[in-house]
């Protein structure tokens, strides 16, 4: 059994280390911000993660099974989430007075970087379908709510390293100077990726609606 679960924690892992919309988040928000507003978004997706694991250690992932019009709608609403962060990144990027030397920025308040990496880990679909095929599995283990939660706790804080990772490599002097150098283009860049994130998302969820 330890070998099962070791594995799906290091898949886990792999997950988080991959490129996506946490890393995007944080890694927008520690170039902009700095290095204590990417900490704090690192945190927010990691009480995110926790919140998945308690939901599916006590059954959620049943239910999402037997309806899976709450994948829809988490769908719809990820990728409009998504599409938003993306719109707010490109007005940031083209709007002229929103230009400013990388000193005279104002740092994005700690609530607005918690909740912006909380909801964008808890509007994801993907990690929704991933903490059901986990919790699928982990109940073929035979496994008590407490060794789920256990499993839960490890994957928050893992995200919390990860993420927190992130943060200090995107707040580095060098990214700073660079973000603050090509701030239209890195800006830009967000955008156009949340944006295409957000609007497969939004269109796969619709695609859904019609069937």
């Amino acid at each position: 059994m330890m070998f099962e679960v070791a594995g799906i924690f290091a898949g886990i892992v792999l997950a988080q280390i991959s490129p996506g919309p946490n890393l995007m988040a944080v890694s927008s928000i520690a170039l902009g911000g700095g290095r204590a507003p990417g900490a704090i978004a690192a945190a927010g997706i990691a009480t995110g993660v926790f919140i998945w694991s308690i939901l599916f250690a006590f059954g959620i992932g049943a239910v999402l099974k037997a309806f899976p019009q709450a994948i829809t709608a988490m769908r719809l609403l990820g990728g409009g989430y998504l599409i938003y962060l993306g719109l707010r990144a490109l007005r940031t990027a083209f709007v002229p007075s929103a230009k400013k030397p990388a000193q005279e920025r104002t740092e994005m308040p700690a609530g607005e970087a918690y909740r912006r990496g909380f909801f964008v880990v808890m509007t994801n679909p993907k990690a929704a379908l991933m903490w059901v095929a986990i919790s699928m599995y982990l109940a073929s283990l035979s496994l008590s709510k407490l060794q789920f939660l256990a499993i839960g706790i490890g994957a928050s804080a893992s995200a919390m390293i990860i993420y927190g990772t992130y943060a200090l490599i995107f707040s580095t002097g060098i990214a700073m100077r660079a973000y603050a150098r090509f701030f239209r283009v890195i800006e830009g860049s967000f955008g156009a990726v949340f944006g295409a994130i957000g609007a497969k998302v939004l269109v796969d969820g619709i695609r859904e609606l019609r069937v």
